[in-house]
């Protein structure tokens, strides 16, 4: 480490999105603030995100708005007047973020290494983390405060969420022995069907627990925990769309288990260390999956991308998704498998 990454005072962090990779920079947040107790960290990022992450300790935020334009970035520019940090991470490729990183004034930007640094990132740094080998999300976050000296550990999270969150769920949810299915992502292709997911709630019902739908309230999300509840023989607790971002944390973190494919609850469940069963066909679960839970996850990802790319999986680039509609593949049998030893290893 130069002598330039020693002893740092400030710190900017520019990640906007997404709720799941938030989550996994928060680990990356509190290792750095472990090693480095007196350092002022700034953290730019996106509304929503900051819905969530607004009370993490010692960190500050600044709201970059991207529905706003070229607005977003004069107002980014306006905050950033008269500042001044030792570093910043520039942890987000989308070209995007790296015209928002020109506005940011600090003595060094660190990328990532030039394998990974797509749509330029490389050209808006001076500096780049070390090169991995087909690392997880948030191991490649990981390599961020490696850069600035941090010695990093198994990650670990202290996620920001209050009494009152906790009296949502007290209030809401009767049978604290529930089990929460978060059935959609960002992307309608990501979604296991209405019918799988009524098998699994009906499933689980029997075992004795009490299923809980969560997600938030876009029409998406919306519709198809509709289409769950009308295919289920008792029908769940319906929570899409009626809590916050924190309400929805605790709401994770009390239940025994939650089942969703890869979109942000089921990262906000692992940061609460609630066993999380993810649904994979379209990206690899070992670059995108609920990291304490890889063993969880009902994956197809290997099947589709092979018979995609026509090679076997360990000579297609790490990384490359899959396309198409494909989710069908995954079949209740799979999940129940899951949920069986899911739940038996809990209850030894």
């Amino acid at each position: 480490m130069t002598a330039q990454l020693s002893n740092l005072k400030s710190l900017c962090i520019l990640r906007l999105s997404a709720i799941g990779d938030v989550c996994h920079a928060v680990a990356m947040v509190q290792q750095i603030q472990k090693h480095y107790p007196e350092i002022k960290i700034t953290w730019v990022l996106g509304k929503i995100e900051y819905r969530l992450l607004q009370d993490l300790p010692g960190v500050e935020f600044i709201i970059f708005d991207k529905s706003k334009g070229w607005r977003g970035y004069q107002e980014l520019r306006q905050q950033m007047q008269d500042r001044a940090f030792d570093v910043l991470l520039h942890m987000q490729v989308a070209l995007r973020a790296s015209i928002a990183s020109l506005f940011i004034p600090a003595s060094v930007k660190i990328g990532f290494d030039k394998a990974r640094a797509k749509e330029g990132q490389w050209l808006f740094t001076k500096k780049t983390v070390e090169a991995q080998k087909n690392p997880h999300v948030l191991d490649g976050f990981m390599a961020f405060a490696r850069a600035i000296g941090v010695k990093t550990e198994a990650p670990h999270w202290l996620m920001p969420h209050g009494e009152q969150d906790t009296a949502f769920v007290e209030q809401n949810i009767d049978d604290k022995n529930y089990v929460v299915i978060s059935p959609a992502a960002s992307k309608a292709e990501r979604n296991w069907h209405a019918q799988g997911y009524a098998q699994t709630a009906d499933y689980l019902t029997k075992l004795g627990y009490q299923v809980v739908l969560c997600g938030g309230p876009a029409r998406l999300d919306v519709e198809l925990a509709q289409a769950i509840e009308s295919q289920c023989v008792q029908a769940p607790l319906n929570l899409v769309g009626k809590t916050s971002l924190k309400q929805m944390l605790a709401v994770l973190e009390n239940a025994q288990l939650v089942i969703a494919p890869d979109t942000g609850p089921a990262h906000m469940a692992v940061t609460v260390n609630t066993p999380v069963i993810g649904l994979y066909a379209h990206s690899n679960p070992e670059r995108t999956g609920p990291y304490l839970y890889r063993d969880n996850v009902v994956s197809v990802y290997q099947q589709a991308i092979e018979q995609q790319q026509g090679k076997p999986l360990a000579q297609i680039p790490f990384g490359t998704r899959a396309k198409g509609e494909l989710m069908h593949l995954i079949t209740f049998d799979m999940v129940q498998s899951q949920i069986d030893r899911v739940l038996s290893k809990q209850a030894n």
